[in-house]
């Protein structure tokens, strides 16, 4: 057990009364957030929006589709940017603890005339294969010889320095594939770019740190090499040959969750 947790494990223990006038205290911090952040959201949704001008082509289960096909009749579109090379064995573990949630979500969202897609650069084939060992049913294609990942900052070259362009600046990345999620409107044939988000801005999609976040040991991340290093894909918990399995995305972990 870690310092940092016998802290939070070892709270002060006080009566009903004291306990409650203590919540009261911190209710009001929350109600504050909250109003915060619904300020903030409507921000987000004021943002400038830009037009998509290039035709991006991507690989579905049933053939070629067009970004347009990929808003599947909604007027709003999320992309997650799953990160999944091409010649990778498996997609990244953070991806898969985000896209575990994504079937569920998907009905409720389109009740919100919003479609939900994950794109990768791996190959189709590859794509197919990871999805159906993780019994996932919702929408995946891949980008595989597109722009698409590059435009949007979910794929990389890097420059004569070793870094690339994430998160709207230049840093360093140990892989080409970045995670990220990006959403875009289309009104009268013609799509628009609206936002995209990085990094800990993926934090809001993880509804499992959420509930995480309300208990005594919170994420419990403290002394871990990197925040998430105890994620794994859904079937390989108490593997261990899984862990680090893939060195290469572990690293990848290890950068795009650190804070901002």
């Amino acid at each position: 057990m870690t310092t940092s947790m016998v802290e939070r494990t070892s709270a002060k223990v006080v009566s009903h009364s004291e306990w409650v006038a203590a919540r009261k205290e911190f209710l009001a911090k929350e109600k504050e957030f909250t109003r915060l952040r619904d300020d903030l959201s409507r921000q987000r949704r004021q943002l400038p929006w830009e037009p998509v001008e290039k035709k991006y082509v991507f690989q579905g289960a049933n053939g070629t589709e067009a970004l347009a096909d990929l808003f599947g009749g909604c007027s709003q579109l999320v992309v997650y940017h799953f990160m999944f090379g091409p010649g990778w064995k498996e997609g990244c573990p953070s991806c898969s603890f985000i896209a575990d949630q994504f079937d569920a979500m998907s009905v409720h969202l389109k009740q919100r005339d919003t479609a939900l897609v994950a794109v990768s650069r791996a190959t189709m084939p590859e794509i197919t294969a990871f999805k159906n060992r993780m019994g996932w049913k919702f929408k995946w294609v891949s980008s595989f010889g597109a722009d698409f990942n590059y435009d949007y900052q979910a794929s990389a070259v890097k420059d004569a320095d070793g870094k690339v362009y994430y998160n709207y600046t230049s840093a360093e990345f140990p892989a080409e594939e970045m995670p990220g999620a990006s959403v875009f409107y289309r009104r009268d044939g013609e799509i628009f770019h609206t936002y995209s988000t990085y990094g800990r801005g993926l934090d809001m999609m993880l509804n499992a740190y959420n509930f995480l976040d309300l208990t005594p040991k919170g994420r419990d991340e403290e002394g871990l090499p990197w925040p998430m290093a105890w994620v794994r894909h859904h079937d390989k918990y108490g593997d261990p040959k899984a862990l680090d399995a893939i060195m290469l995305i572990a690293e990848s972990e290890k950068t795009c969750c650190e804070k901002k």
